[in-house]
Order: C-alpha cells, then structure tokens, then sequence
C-alpha cells in the first residue's frame, strides 16, 4: 500500500474529505459510490463498480467476466465450471 502523506482529521461526524487531487486521480467524482472494507486497523474505500459480482459463486473481482450482452457476470472459476456442465450436457445429446 503507498503512502500519499496527506492526513486528515474527522469531523463531529465522523466525515473526512478525500482531497479532491486524490480523487482526480482515482477517477471518483461526487456521489459516486465507495465500499469500505477493513484489515486489522485499516480502512479501506474502494470505488464502488457494481455488476462486477459473479451471479453464481458471489466474488467481486476486476477479473470476472461479463458476457450475454452484459447480462451475465461469472468469475473466471464459475465460468470454467459452466463451460464444463454446457459441455457435458451436449455431450449427452
């Protein structure tokens, strides 16, 4: 993880500003979504990017794979392990 060396302070409710150089950078705008997820004594903000979620196994990955027109969004595992059951069902025929 790198260290930008900027440090922030929260506000009575718990707000802090991401510095808008920052979010220049990273390509987050106003209302755009963040998740937070947590490591030990980290917090961490992720852009949001939804539909990236295998519909069948759950995993959010950069990695997954959307395909049907945008309608169907696999991880590259259940993707393999689709292509093994449509195999072996036309196999069967």
């Amino acid at each position: 993880m790198k260290s930008t060396g900027m440090i922030r302070k929260l506000d009575g409710l718990g707000r802090i500003v991401i510095p808008m150089e920052l979010r220049r950078t990273l390509n987050i705008f106003e209302k755009d979504p963040l998740e937070i997820f947590t490591e030990g004594e980290r917090i961490i903000l992720k852009k949001y990017k939804a539909g990236q979620q295998c519909q069948l196994t759950g995993e959010v990955s950069d990695d997954n794979l959307v395909i049907g027109n945008g309608k169907l969004v696999l991880s590259r595992k259940a993707a393999l392990e689709v292509l093994e059951e449509i195999e072996s069902a036309l196999s069967k025929q």
